[in-house]
């Protein structure tokens, strides 16, 4: 017997994981129906019950689903306990309970039996429809790659070709699960009962009664258009005088869920003249800074809230639980600080797909907030629609007792029905409870215009199309996204509210009730410094009573004139003068603390050996920094000034960024979290914005828009905001003047413009975009922000988790954590650094000499010679082609000239390096406008440089103050013109009174105005130029150990690897592949001076197997063999796995016996060499542990295993192994592919591949010549059906993909082949389909192996005739006649003191110009020779 059964309920469990006897979990039973039939579908019985609701009511979404509402069910019901034994005569009768997701039922009806006291008797075996007939729907989509279960509807399509109507009728399920489940039968994918054949088995169908939704009526429906409607004719003339303030909104910060921007959103409220606005942003609290800013700036007042999802259990991760959407309100700044707390814990502790707070969370931190009853999510509503008004009432009441006068009902009115239902009863309870109401609109974005861009957010959030029909409240499945189901959810005007609640004005006045309550306050504050502890010496007694800071301006005087005796051979008065000065301002503006808490941790980063970078921006300004060790550069020898960094006239918070090496940072932050607690120090969150791109390219994805359409739109955007670019659509001068004149730019955003004006899906997508613009698309974290706070950091802002870390991260971001009191220290990771102490690492291991980069000598000849020479590659700031040109031509033979140059090589400046350099050489005149002027430019040969030297200069010519010069400084660097107007009069009256020329002065500030906009940081400049000496010092005294470094700490790019291995080459270094018995994990430099490669570089050599082989070769010598090396290194480090890849990279070629193809191939029947290796080892240590057994009484003691025996195979060819070299280490290191044509490359090239990525630049320059191998190829079709392909090559320095079409195609494509190497000629074109692009196209292709043959006319040989001896000629001779080929052979004899030069052309002889003849020439000094 079969028992087909379905029910209809009052909702959904929360965990359906659950099990039945948590009744609280499993909604009540409103119907149940069955079927009984016997094992040839013959109907035995036939039932459908509707149940009497007892202790529940049918919420209203529930009753959306099947149409029996709890009135229905009180007249037409029966009782529950009566229906239950009906069913339970039956089922025992059934063999198999069947049904489509038969469990949900089960546990449905099973709780039924289980709260009714009764023995629960379902347990007949399942049978689901849903799982037996997955296969054979066979529907993509499912987890795993897998199908995915089908519908009932989906089934009964598939079986029968058409759906079934009156789904959510259990009877009418029941009747389709039975035909479906038969007609599974029937087509043989479920067997049936064991002696009945297929063909006896016939569904036999009941007669069905009048479905549910016959008689079921929606009121909500109607009155929800109603109220719309209604609010069109509503007279507000009583309301005119009662303010209205939006309570329930949200900003960007939501992230991807509501596009209103702060500023935006207050100047909306501020025109439609609100007194107050909310802020209620999902889970976060990211924009309150901003917002209150904002707001108070406009007159506003700012209500800080958020919508926090309040789940069951916070700690709970074990089930997924969104929880109820609560909004909450902050009274006062004490609610504030409460907010934050929840803010704070929802991320850290409760965060689970969405941040969470629970109950016991919000009862801990309830004081000071007011709490609404929400939108559709909150709980009151949410109960309403899906559990029961019983329910819904019990947790009303609960918020009433917790939040008294400070909870209030909601009201929104966006014209859906679910909304009108919550309503009724909410104002039921209000009135039954004495519980105020308000009107609110819940708003996602300003305008209603603006409800199709927040739609497409949504679709980006989700990864949806807007196509997809959408779905709002509800159970949505795979056939619905999720969206606003109107346009109703933006920022209404005050009148649009009135006319909505005209028939509830009490419910207006309420928001101005709400908005009294509320205090306003500001978030910015001072920044408070955490408590630095020192000396108990220096302790000052009044410091506890007034909060003074005498200890620790005592403490920090100690420690500058202590340091100051080691910096200094002696302390001068002027040396003193500096500090007494800067310690006096540090006094002065407060933060001395600041400097302790830097040279703490400074001084224990050296400690732990962590390299310290010399300082960066203008703390290197400070003598007191420079003293205590926070700095490493004398800030007095080189004229950088300390006003530069802390004003004496204007007090601000200083700033010292620290620059530390890359794998060091992490254990200094380690450091200031242990010293001053994990709870006090946190890092930055950063916000990620829709930039104009991007937002075309997810508004064009979510819109269906065709990707190259997509790609042609984001590429017309010039670089300037769309909304910056449509203001200025009508007039073209303001736009030419926004893109600076360039004719390409201006002619793109034209282009946009027009298609912006069109009516297609184009424009479409351009003006949705416009509006996503800036919407915050993701969180990250600051690179290198830290904060430091006096206490728990929740006591000051909201935090969050850290991606990828255990450390909490602000909800602000940088631009304002400083403005809301918090400590920010910048530790940023310096790759440079790292790179100088690996240097260093590698010198002493292989010269045995302890360098210490801060002592190197700043004189040092060979150091400007490698700068002199532009060899400057892998040099710190120094390494672009441009400044290798200006190093050549410049010639630096000072530090200056270093530190000039830096400051000169940036945009603006750099059009003063020819000038500099030309001064420099005397080809140009040295001139001051005023003799004074030389003690300051001087240096800079005439030619101010830096913001320093304006500085100096302004208070020597005109007496300015030290405060007075930085805000010159500040102001001429930033534009300021109304500051510059005020002090220009004054520059000019106090200079003319010290006797200078007037109109030179007028000389003088026009000079400054016109560069000091460009004039660089002397400090930074200083401190970086001093790095760059430090890896040039390097690389010129220990190139190989330099480059070594160089390329560990660019060991996971391979491009940059590939770039510096070119260098080596350049330099005659030598670059070995790895080898066990030499490499080490990172690139190092053996006894012979060549680098050996890191065995961390290569893929598959785990850093656990590296490290093995590294400690067991250090701890017992050298590996003699395969066998020996498998036998030694742990083998559970080392796998077979690693070994392959160890051998493919060569790691064993340093043992000759056997060669690359033996470890990874063998014979037929054999094992490879790592296989016999392996088992070995295995044999080995068996041996071991039998022979120390046998110490223990009994057994033989062990014997020597034998080596097994490799038999000899050919090796791989030289393409073969270097092609497997280049699989796991990403490059060729024993040579490359292209080698064996190197003639033709050098003679018959004029181009690389990478130079194609810069088709401007190579437009100008003729026939291209190009070669290279085929790294990969692809033909394809484009959208219109013609064919075409893409040829993706190789060359030394990198590759290029080229897209042929159209007869290139055609004509090309038989050259699309992995492997060959090809010679490419082409020219740089017009773009046909694209204006003012260009292209390069090709013109021939042929192989390269051809090349030499129909290139190659002759070699002419060239040498002087003071090296021609008899033993060259011989060696000449055996060499051309040994190459035999096609290529004539020229001779020119020189004789260089006579100026002569004898051409010989040989008529004998004709040579072959390969690569060997190439090389051996190559190798012969006395010689030159070309390629005819």
């Amino acid at each position: 017997m079969y028992l087909i059964f379905d029910t209809e309920t009052t909702g959904l469990p929360r965990n359906y994981n659950a099990p039945m006897s948590d009744v609280d979990n499993w909604p009540r039973l409103v119907q149940l129906a069955w079927q009984l039939h016997d094992a040839k579908g013959n109907l035995i019985s036939n039932h459908n019950y509707i149940i009497r609701p007892d202790g529940f009511t049918i919420p209203y979404n529930a009753e959306k689903v099947h149409g029996i509402s709890t009135k229905r069910a009180l007249k037409e019901g029966h009782d529950l306990k009566q229906i239950l034994g009906i069913f339970e005569g039956d089922v025992q009768q059934a063999k198999y309970l069947v049904g489509h997701n038969v469990e949900f039922d089960i546990n449905v009806v099973g709780s039924e039996y289980l709260r009714a006291e009764a023995t629960m008797p379902l347990s007949a075996k399942q049978l689901d429809t849903k799982d037996i007939s997955t296969e054979f729907c066979a529907l993509p989509g499912g987890r795993g790659g897998k199908f995915k279960w089908p519908t009932l509807t989906e089934l009964h399509q598939k079986l029968f070709g058409e759906g079934f109507g009156d789904a959510h009728d259990a009877a009418y399920d029941v009747d389709a699960t039975a035909r479906c489940f038969f007609g599974l039968i029937n087509q043989g994918v479920q067997p049936p009962v064991t002696g009945v054949s297929v063909s006896e088995v016939i569904y036999e169908a009941p007669k069905l009664a009048e479905a549910n939704f016959a008689q079921a009526k929606d009121s909500q429906k109607a009155a929800a258009k109603d109220v719309l409607k209604q609010a069109g004719k509503a007279d507000i003339s009583d309301l005119t005088d009662i303010p209205f303030s939006h309570l329930h909104v949200h900003t960007q910060y939501s992230v991807l869920q509501a596009t209103s921007e702060i500023p935006a959103l207050i100047s909306r409220a501020k025109e439609l003249g609100m007194p107050a606005v909310a802020m209620t942003d999902h889970g976060n609290m990211m924009g309150a800074f901003n917002f209150v800013k904002s707001a108070m700036a406009a007159e506003i007042k700012p209500i800080l809230g958020c919508e926090f999802n309040l789940c069951r259990d916070r700690k709970n991760k074990s089930n997924k639980d969104d929880g109820y959407q609560t909004v909450l309100l902050a009274k006062n700044k004490a609610g504030y600080h409460n907010l934050a707390k929840l803010a704070s814990y929802a991320n850290i502790e409760g965060f689970y797909y969405v941040p969470r707070i629970d109950k016991e969370l919000l009862m801990q931190y309830k004081q000071n907030l007011i709490a609404t009853t929400g939108g559709l999510w909150g709980e009151i509503p949410f109960l309403i629609l899906n559990v029961g008004e019983t329910q819904a009432e019990e947790a009303f009441v609960w918020w009433k007792e917790q939040f008294g006068e400070d909870f209030y009902v909601e009201l929104c009115r966006h014209g859906i029905p679910e909304e009108e239902k919550v309503n009724e009863v909410l104002l039921d309870f209000a009135n039954k409870y004495d519980v105020k109401y308000f009107a609110a609109n819940n708003s996602y974005y300003n305008e209603k215009e603006d409800a199709k861009a927040h739609d497409i957010l949504l679709c980006v959030k989700d990864g949806e199309l807007v196509e997809k029909p959408k779905k709002y409240i509800g159970k949505r499945g795979r056939e619905f996204r999720y969206g606003l189901p109107n346009d109703e959810f933006y920022l209404k005007t005050p009148d649009e509210m009135k006319k909505l609640f005209a028939d509830l004005p009490e419910a207006i006045e309420c928001t101005q009730e709400i908005v009294d309550k509320i205090e306003a306050y500001k978030l910015a504050r001072e920044v408070l410094l955490p408590k630095f502890d020192i000396p108990e010496e220096f302790l000052h007694p009044e410091d506890s009573e007034d909060g003074g800071k005498r200890g620790e301006n005592a403490y920090l005087r100690h420690l500058t004139y202590e340091g100051a005796k080691k910096r200094y051979k002696e302390i001068t008065p002027e040396i003193q003068e500096r500090l007494d000065f800067e310690l006096a301002t540090i006094e002065k503006t407060g933060y001395p603390g600041y400097f302790l808490i830097v040279q703490d941790f400074i001084a224990e980063a050296r400690k732990m050996g962590v390299s310290v970078g010399p300082g960066r921006g203008s703390a290197a300004g400070s003598a007191v920094a420079y003293c205590t060790g926070i700095t490493n550069i004398d800030p007095i020898e080189y004229n950088l000034l300390f006003e530069r960094f802390l004003n004496p006239d204007r007090v601000s918070m200083p700033d010292i960024d620290i620059d530390f090496d890359d794998e060091g940072r992490g254990r200094v932050i380690d450091y200031v979290i242990q010293k001053y607690g994990s709870n006090q120090v946190a890092q930055i969150i950063t916000y990620g914005t829709m930039a104009a791109k991007s937002a075309i390219r997810d508004t064009a994805r979510v819109l269906n828009l065709p990707l190259a359409e997509a790609g042609r739109l984001a590429n017309m955007v010039p670089d300037i905001k769309l909304k910056a670019l449509f203001a200025l659509a009508n007039d073209k001068k303001g736009l030419s003047d926004k893109l600076k004149g360039q004719g390409e730019l201006i002619q793109k955003a034209e282009e946009l413009i027009k298609v912006a004006r069109g009516q297609d899906e184009s424009a479409k997508t351009i003006n949705q975009a416009t509006t996503l613009e800036g919407s915050v698309r993701n969180l990250g974290i600051h690179a290198c922000g830290v904060i430091i706070t006096p206490d728990d950091i929740t006591n000051f802002v909201p935090v969050a988790l850290a991606k990828d870390s255990d450390m909490v991260c602000t909800q602000f971001d940088n631009s304002v954590v400083e403005s809301a009191g918090l400590l920010k220290m910048d530790f940023l990771g310096l790759k440079t650094l790292t790179l100088i102490k690996d240097a260093i690492k590698i010198v002493k291991e292989r010269h045995g000499i302890q360098l210490d980069a801060d002592q190197f000598p700043m004189d040092d000849v060979k150091t400007y010679e490698l700068f002199q020479r532009g060899e400057t590659v892998g040099i710190f700031q120094y390494e672009s082609a441009g400044m290798q040109k200006y190093m050549r031509e410049l010639k630096p033979t000072v530090f200056a000239d270093l530190i000039a140059m830096n400051a000169l090589y940036r945009p603006g400046p750099l059009a003063y390096i020819p000038e500099f350099i030309d001064r420099k050489h005397g080809k140009k005149e040295i001139t001051y406008d005023l003799d004074d002027m030389k003690e300051f430019l001087e240096e800079t040969y005439g030619i101010t440089v830096y913001q320093e030297q304006v500085m100096l200069l302004s208070q020597k010519l005109a007496g300015f103050t030290k405060g007075e010069a930085d805000v010159l400084r500040k102001a001429m660097g930033k534009k300021q013109k109304d500051v510059l107007d005020k002090m220009k009069p004054k520059f000019i009256e106090q200079a003319s009174a010290k006797g200078h020329d007037p109109k030179k002065l007028e000389k003088i500030w026009v000079d400054w105005e016109a560069f000091a906009s460009y004039a660089f940081n002397k400090s930074h400049s200083t401190c970086y130029a001093w790095i760059a000496y430090q890896t040039a010092y390097l690389k010129a005294h220990y190139p190989a150990e330099y480059l070594a470094s160089v390329l560990s700490n660019n060991m996971n790019d391979i491009t940059q690897v590939t770039f510096f291995m070119e260098e080596c080459k350049r330099s005659q270094i030598p670059v070995l592949g790895p080898d066990v018995n030499e490499s080490k994990s990172g690139f190092t430099v053996n006894q012979a001076g060549e680098i050996r490669f890191g065995m961390a570089a290569i893929k598959g050599a785990g850093s656990g197997a590296v490290d093995s082989i590294i400690e067991e070769r250090e701890k017992n010598g050298p590996f003699k063999n395969i066998f020996d090396f498998a036998k030694r290194v742990n083998s559970k480090a080392l796998n077979k796995k690693t070994m392959e890849a160890l051998a493919m990279a060569g790691a064993f070629d340093c043992f000759p016996e056997y060669h690359r193809r033996q470890y990874l191939e063998s014979i037929e029947g054999e094992a490879t060499l790592i296989e016999k290796a392996t088992k070995y080892a295995q044999k080995v240590q068996q041996e071991e542990e039998s022979s120390q057994v046998s110490l223990f009484g009994g057994g033989a003691g062990g014997m020597e295993v034998p080596l097994p025996t490799i038999p000899t195979m050919e090796p791989f060819s030289q393409l073969q192994q270097l092609n497997i070299e280049k699989e796991v280490v990403g490059l060729y290191i024993s040579g490359h592919p292209l080698d064996q044509y190197k003639m033709e490359i050098e003679n018959f090239t004029n181009a690389q591949l990478t130079d194609l990525s810069d088709t401007d630049t190579l437009k100008s320059r003729g026939e291209l010549r190009l070669a290279g191998s085929v790294a990969s190829f692809a033909h394809r079709t484009t959208k219109n059906g013609k064919p075409f392909g893409t040829l993706t090559m190789e060359d030394y320095a990198g590759s290029h993909t080229f897209f042929l079409f159209g007869d290139d195609y055609v004509k090309y494509k038989e050259y699309f082949m992995t492997g060959w190497f090809l010679f490419i000629h082409g020219r740089v074109q017009q773009n046909r389909w694209k204006e003012n692009e260009y292209e390069f196209k090709i013109s021939k292709i042929s192989l390269l192996s051809e090349i030499k043959d129909q290139m190659v006319k002759g070699v002419r040989i060239s040498v002087d005739l003071d090296d021609l001896t008899y033993d060259l000629m011989e060696d000449l001779h055996a060499l051309t006649t040994g190459n035999s080929g096609k290529a004539k052979l020229y001779f020119d004899v020189i004789d260089r003191k006579e100026n002569i030069t004898l051409q010989l052309f040989s008529k004998n002889i004709t040579v072959d110009a390969n690569s060997k003849f190439i090389k051996i020439l190559d190798e012969i000094p006395e010689i030159e020779y070309k390629i005819i």
